[in-house]
């Protein structure tokens, strides 16, 4: 099921399907890229950040985006 990286769980694994463009670059260099597995880590209630499992790497992301960010969530 796709959705947004906001919309993940605690503990909810998926392969990244889309990036808003203007967000590629910024976000590369922290490892997210189509078609790279995450895993949500950490949601912070009241709009806080989130914080994602990728390549072992702990990497938080504020939600604004976070939701620009389509994800493949695995059941």
């Amino acid at each position: 099921m796709e959705k947004k990286l906001s919309e993940m769980t605690y503990g909810e694994e998926g392969i990244v399907k889309s990036i808003e463009e203007s967000l590629r670059n910024n976000v590369a260099g922290m490892g997210i890229r189509t078609g790279k597995k995450l895993k949500m880590v950490t949601k912070q209630p009241i709009k806080g950040p989130v914080v994602v499992l990728v390549d072992e790497s702990r990497t938080s992301l504020g939600l604004g985006i976070a939701d620009k960010i389509m994800v493949e969530a695995e059941k």
